[in-house]
Order: structure tokens, then C-alpha cells, then sequence
């Protein structure tokens, strides 16, 4: 890529992104369009991103738009993304509407031209019980969690859709797939949000409503708190993502390589930790009634390790700056189920 290549950012006002948008503007790229389907771009990143509202799912109107727009670049960070209780209620949503952003925007793509395309998927797509850390060549070794197959699907199609392409049309589609992402602009609605930012918002409110008299406040959470997780700070991902379309292609990547830390944490220990940036006092129930999800999802990263490119950001600073956010932003920005971020389960 060049300063003034024409880079499309799908999804460019979801929590990857923006965060993608960004560390393309700082890095000296001007001539970004992204897209956005509900949630409308900030007046500041309007005026330095060209936007128009475009929904990924029809066929016509992404044909219409990669044939005006003919991007050279294309980072695919749009998708239907939500936690256990989303993926577990609205899987026709989640298996059709990621399907059909990643079919459309990939062969848009090739018809038009693109010379790279990097399209961002999950962790979930590993097996249940995959060995850990979890490899890239364990993908399709085993049945998938059953709470997110619907999204896990979706992305495994995508996958293999920039393999094809790759192998059939000689395009140049890399895929990446990052561990359980955190971040400002996230998503903090309690019934489609993800583990982290669903943590901030729960203790945060508790904590106020302690503030204000509450002599009992307790945080009741999901599952036994027993299941590990690794975290990714979205910034770390754009830069990795830029990092990936800067400096190696399909034939570096192989069919998708894994974005993470390399380090985990139980979900016991991610709430003590959100508790205590958050400032809540109080004691923290856990409904065993509720599912935990896969036991384990730790990604290995010696892969994107050896390429040159390691994460930055330490839990606890990325913990603290996405609270910070969401105080600035709480009631009026990231608080509802969104179609353009991206994420994991």
C-alpha cells in the first residue's frame, strides 16, 4: 500500500473498524471510504473518511459499490457479532447475515479487481475441545461449541472462501483470525455484548448504585467463571492488520493465521480485574445455571510471531482505557447490538 491508495474499510464504525481507520490515518493513508449500516459515523471521523450507509448483505448494492469505488485495498471488519446470549438466540441472524457480508465483499472484490483483502473472523472457529494453544491446522478437527456454531460457521466459510479465490483466481485474500477482542466504540448492550465490555458496564452501574445508597449491591455473572479467555486491545489488532497489508500476502499467511497475546486468564479473574478498575466494593454471585462457553480458547501466535509482530497493550491498561471510554460515552454511544463491529465469543 501507498499513502494514496484507495483503501475500504468495511465496517469502519464498529469497534475493529474504527480502530482499523485510525491507525491507517496516523500511519499517513488519506484516501479511506468505509461504509456503515446502523450506527452512524462521528462528525470527526466524517470529516476525514468518505462514509455512506451500504448494507454488506445485498448483493446489488456491494456489487454497485466495489464497481464505483474499485478499492484497491480492502480490510473486511464488518460482521453480526454479539456474546453467549446473542449467538445463543439469534443464530438464523448470525449464520445468514455474516455469510452474506463475507460472500459479497470477497467476490466483489475479485470481480473488481482488489489487490489485497484481509478479512478478520474469531477464535471461535476452533473446536471445542481443540488442543491448547490452539493452531491453525486444527481448524475443522473437531464439532464446534455449540453456543456459537451459527457465527463459528459463518467464519470458517470465509475462510475458505479467500482460500479458493486465492487458489482458483490467483487473488491475494489473506485471513486473520484474532482472540476475544476489547475496545473503545464496543459493544456494552447486556444481552449482545461480550464478556469484557458486558463486566465494565455491570460494575460500573453497581458501583453507582452503591453511590447512592445501595448497602447490598451484589454483580450477578454467567457460568462458573472457570473458562480461560485471551484478550486482544483492538488497537493491537489494527496494527497488526496494517502490519499484514503493508509487509506480506496469502502466501506468508497461509489459509488464516491467529492475532492474539499468547497469554490467558480465567473469567473468575478477568471480573476481579474489571471489579477493581472499576471501583466496585461489593461481592460477585456466579449463576452456575448458565453456560460457560468453550472451557479454553488460548490462540498460538507463533505464526504472526514469526512474521515480526507482537502485542502492546497489557490487560489491565487496555481494561482501563475501554472504562474510560464507556464514561465518556455511556447512554449515547456503543450500548446496543450493532451489525458493523466485529469481534468474538
Amino acid at each position: 500500500m501507498n499513502v494514496e491508495s484507495k483503501i475500504f474499510v468495511a465496517g469502519g464504525t464498529g469497534m475493529v473498524g474504527s480502530a482499523v481507520i485510525e491507525k491507517l490515518l496516523a500511519s499517513g493513508y488519506a484516501n479511506i471510504v468505509t461504509n456503515y449500516y446502523s450506527r452512524r459515523p462521528s462528525e470527526t471521523a466524517a470529516s476525514r473518511v468518505r462514509s455512506q450507509r451500504l448494507d454488506l448483505t445485498r448483493q446489488a448494492d456491494v456489487e454497485a459499490f466495489f464497481g464505483q469505488e474499485r478499492p484497491e485495498y480492502v480490510f473486511l471488519a464488518a460482521a453480526k457479532v454479539g456474546g453467549i446470549l446473542a449467538n445463543s438466540t439469534y443464530k438464523a441472524e448470525f449464520i445468514y447475515r455474516n455469510i452474506m457480508i463475507a460472500t459479497n465483499v470477497i467476490h466483489a472484490a475479485y470481480v473488481n479487481g482488489t489487490k489485497k483483502l484481509l478479512n478478520l473472523g474469531s477464535s471461535c472457529i476452533y473446536p471445542k475441545l481443540a488442543p491448547y494453544p490452539m493452531k491453525e491446522e486444527h481448524l475443522l478437527s473437531g464439532p464446534l461449541e455449540p453456543t456459537n456454531e451459527a457465527y463459528a460457521i459463518a467464519k470458517i466459510a470465509a475462510i475458505k472462501l479467500c482460500r479458493y479465490y486465492n487458489e482458483q483466481y490467483g487473488t491475494d485474500f489473506m485471513s486473520a483470525m484474532p482472540s476475544n477482542l476489547y475496545g473503545p466504540h464496543d459493544n456494552f448492550d447486556l444481552e449482545t455484548s461480550h464478556v469484557l465490555p458486558a463486566l465494565i458496564r455491570k460494575f460500573h452501574e453497581a458501583k453507582e448504585a452503591m453511590e447512592k445508597g445501595g448497602s447490598s449491591v451484589t454483580v450477578t455473572l454467567w457460568g462458573s467463571g472457570a473458562p480461560f479467555r485471551e484478550f486482544l486491545y483492538t488497537d493491537d489488532l489494527a496494527e497488526a492488520c496494517v502490519f499484514l497489508m503493508e509487509k506480506h500476502n496469502a502466501q506468508d499467511v497461509g489459509e488464516f493465521i491467529n492475532i492474539g497475546t499468547g497469554r490467558d486468564l480465567t473469567i473468575r479473574e478477568l471480573a476481579e480485574a474489571v471489579k477493581n478498575v472499576v471501583g466496585f466494593r461489593g461481592e460477585i454471585v456466579w449463576d452456575a445455571t448458565k453456560p460457560d462457553g468453550s472451557p479454553r480458547k488460548l490462540l498460538d501466535i507463533s505464526r504472526v510471531t514469526a512474521l515480526g509482530w507482537k502485542a502492546k497493550t497489557g490487560l489491565e491498561e487496555g481494561i482501563r482505557k475501554v472504562y474510560a471510554w464507556y464514561r465518556e460515552n455511556a447512554g449515547t454511544a456503543g450500548m446496543t447490538a450493532k451489525t458493523e463491529g466485529t469481534g468474538t465469543s
